[in-house]
């Protein structure tokens, strides 16, 4: 008679157990971004992917005082960018080329 309500508190304390082991046991995605001051702007890198072909190409998303950039593609090794419209610019003094590709330097 006392043996069911022992078996169901067991049952109820390893289901207990497992549903938090479970719960913490995932992550949640990180929300990280570099940030760097320059020239009294603010420049973040809110995503960044190496290219596998040339791995001297970054598509970076950034952001300049807040305000969300769209991609554009950073070519460290020409110190060029290339946006949207496929318009080729070099890197100016202390512009976010340059800093993005200081991040990586090897």
């Amino acid at each position: 008679m006392y043996i069911y309500p022992v078996k169901n508190a067991i049952i109820k304390l390893i289901a207990l157990s497992l549903f938090l082991t479970l719960s913490l046991a995932i992550a949640p995605p990180a929300e990280a971004s570099f940030c760097r001051n320059s020239n009294d702007q603010s420049i973040c890198v809110l995503s960044i992917k190496r290219s596998a072909k040339n791995y001297w190409e970054y598509r970076v998303v950034i952001s300049i005082d807040g305000k969300k950039q769209p991609l554009e593609v950073y070519n460290c090794r020409k110190r060029i960018k290339i946006n949207r419209q496929g318009d080729i610019i070099p890197f100016q003094a202390n512009s976010p080329g340059k800093i993005i590709c200081s991040f990586f330097k090897k």
